[in-house]
């Protein structure tokens, strides 16, 4: 079987590691226990995430042991780590309530069952730790002097970084180490803005078990501009359909750049990589066939073939001018309250397509909104029952976002 870093190495993944032949040996020649960790912010992942998702699926299918941890505990505290302000604070119950829902979604991804994969919550270990036997267990292994040249750290400097922050390093640096002692872990991944933390981890193991640890960090999902993939104006791309909608996610993926496509294709799918370059070769026209089998593939997924379908049908009913739009967003209201007439910066407002009236002003003066492929140009624009046709309308923000409205 062919290794699975030679794998990671030919779609793109891998962009730093701290022993690379070692690793490359290890991962060849036995089954390879390794983790990454999440912070559950939010109450879904995203994109990002996905990517390192991925990648433990890659490593999982090569026969190697995932740890996907939940991290209770240091989401806690907070990671500075590409931040130039402090995490807003979650409280215990928020975050347990995400780490449940991450928990959810990663089992569409990863096998568990068996002892195939393993889910562990560091809270179950850092909430219970001693401060004064913490500090002199392992608070004596870590240079101030290093931690504070390091990148997480460095950059926060100028705008100040808490003493709660600052413990972050250490927190996920034990984290290594006791899954190291509970499970055998040798190899932390994750993405490369947390590579300080990573390399901070692999040496508290080798220092504190005297056993030779590893860390390996993924490429971020990053425009062909350098700019973080996975937002949009309406806020990040969510893996749930709460949040993001199967078609919008849909759209999302059919939209992006061209110079993106091959990326994406390598990161985000399995597709073997000989169709990937050629897909990713394609030109004028023809790339638009390689973006619908990336957002097909990559939707299928996160939603499941079904939903993938209903979205890719909806989009193609959409650009061939059709109107069957059964997987769009789409909000129901009142029909009463179009009786009369409802203002289009209201309109907007409420279905979510802007977050501010001030924002939907902009857009219609900038010939940004139609409604059924007629451009709002007036401000005072209002929008009647006389407008929908079987208790449907059908908004347009710019090229690329439609949100369909119902009437109840």
């Amino acid at each position: 079987m062919e290794n699975v870093f030679d794998i990671l190495k030919e779609r793109g993944f891998i962009q730093q590691a701290t022993h690379e032949n070692e690793i490359r040996e290890l991962l060849g020649k036995e089954s390879v226990t390794f983790y990454i960790g999440f912070d559950p912010t939010a109450d879904s992942l995203h994109v990002g995430h996905f990517l390192q998702v991925i990648a433990m699926a890659h490593m999982q299918r090569a026969g190697h042991k995932p740890i996907f941890l939940v991290g209770g505990g240091t989401a806690m505290v907070g990671d500075p780590s590409g931040r130039t302000d402090m995490r807003q604070m979650l409280t215990q119950d928020d975050i347990m309530h995400n780490g449940n829902r991450f928990i959810e979604q990663t089992k569409g991804f990863l096998d568990f069952s068996e002892d195939k994969g393993i889910l562990v919550n560091n809270a179950d270990w850092l909430m219970d730790l001693q401060y004064i036997p913490f500090l002199r267990e392992i608070g004596k292994h870590f240079s101030v002097n290093r931690m504070l040249s390091a990148e997480c750290f460095k950059s926060r400097m100028e705008k100040g970084l808490s003493f709660l922050e600052f413990n972050y390093m250490i927190m996920q640096s034990y984290d290594f180490l006791e899954l190291f002692r509970r499970h055998g872990c040798r190899l932390q991944l994750g993405g490369d803005d947390q590579w300080s933390n990573i390399i901070a981890g692999a040496d508290l193991v080798r220092r504190v078990e005297g056993e030779a640890a590893y860390g390996m960090t993924f490429t971020l999902l990053t425009t062909s501009e350098g700019k973080k993939m996975g937002k949009t104006q309406s806020g990040a791309i969510w893996l749930d359909a709460e949040k993001t909608s199967p078609f919008e996610f849909f759209q999302y993926w059919r939209n992006v750049d061209d110079r993106d496509v091959e990326k994406c294709l390598s990161l985000l799918t399995f597709i073997p990589m000989d169709e990937v370059k050629r897909l990713g070769a394609l030109e004028g026209a023809e790339i638009n066939r390689a973006k619908e089998i990336l957002a097909f593939e990559v939707t299928k997924l996160v939603h499941g073939e079904e939903e993938a379908k209903k979205a890719q049908e909806a989009a193609r009913a959409l650009f061939s001018g059709g109107t069957s739009a059964e997987a769009m967003p789409t909000t129901e209201m009142d029909r009463r309250r179009f009786e009369e007439g409802l203002d289009i910066l209201t309109l907007l407002v409420e279905t979510g397509l802007v977050s501010s009236k001030s924002e939907g002003r902009r857009l219609v003066q900038q010939g940004g909104i139609s409604i059924e492929d007629n451009k709002v140009q007036d401000l005072n624009y209002v929008v009647t029952t006389k407008e929908f046709e079987n208790d449907n309308i059908i908004i347009k923000k710019g090229k690329k976002v439609y949100h369909q409205v119902k009437l109840t």
